[in-house]
């Protein structure tokens, strides 16, 4: 675990994106959530709507596969994959990855969902059907009040999970359903995602130098 390596990541974002320093606090505390629930061997749900299911999906593809830095199996798991018949071509290819599902992705079961119990129910059914108490739960809205992520929130926190939000400056109902919140800046929803992109980036970025720099 190299603390210079999570530093060099801030490093980089801020120098690119000097109008998102203000946020460096709430970036570090969402990092602080992140290495502690992973660390513990628990889960990050990840959900949002639009561009911002977009970014749930693009979340779980930095964390659940290598992002920037090689993550090679434990020589353990290489030896089992063996046992299990593996001429050495999985146990070179497949890579560690961290438990990160985005919520977004179901189609059978997220329409299943809306149709059957009302759309706006999506994401907290998954919520209640996958959550664990101790497991995060990574809410994306550019409002903050998106009606099926707001209840997700509350489905979180009724199972016991942490809860991590990215919105705009105005950060609705999700305020206080957040423990930890990142406010981007930007005056319209293209704004508030064009600035949650380098902001989650850096995000994963550090969680992986944590583990593999």
């Amino acid at each position: 675990m190299s603390a210079a390596a999570v530093e060099d990541v801030w490093t980089g974002l801020f120098s690119r994106h000097p109008d998102l320093a203000p946020l460096r606090p709430a970036l570090e505390a969402a990092f602080g959530q992140l290495r502690d629930v992973l660390a513990a061997g628990q889960a990050v749900l990840v959900c949002g709507n639009g561009g911002s299911a977009a970014d749930s999906e693009h979340i779980a593809g930095e964390l659940a596969k290598s992002c920037a830095l090689p993550r090679p199996l434990p020589a353990e798991v290489a030896d089992r994959l063996r046992a299990a018949g593996d001429d050495g071509y999985l146990a070179a290819g497949l890579q560690r990855g961290f438990p990160v599902l985005p919520l977004v992705s179901q189609a059978a079961l997220v329409t299943a969902i809306a149709n059957d119990m009302g759309g706006d129910l999506v994401f907290a059914q998954q919520v209640l059907a996958y959550g664990r108490p101790g497991d995060l739960l990574w809410a994306l809205s550019t409002s903050g009040s998106s009606a099926n992520v707001v209840h997700a929130l509350r489905a979180a926190r009724a199972v016991g999970m942490r809860t991590l939000g990215f919105t705009g400056l105005a950060p609705g109902a999700m305020a206080s359903l957040c423990d930890v919140l990142v406010a981007a800046p930007g005056s319209t929803t293209p704004d508030v995602q064009d600035a949650h992109r380098p902001l989650y980036h850096a995000l994963c970025l550090a969680v992986e130098a944590e583990w593999y720099a």
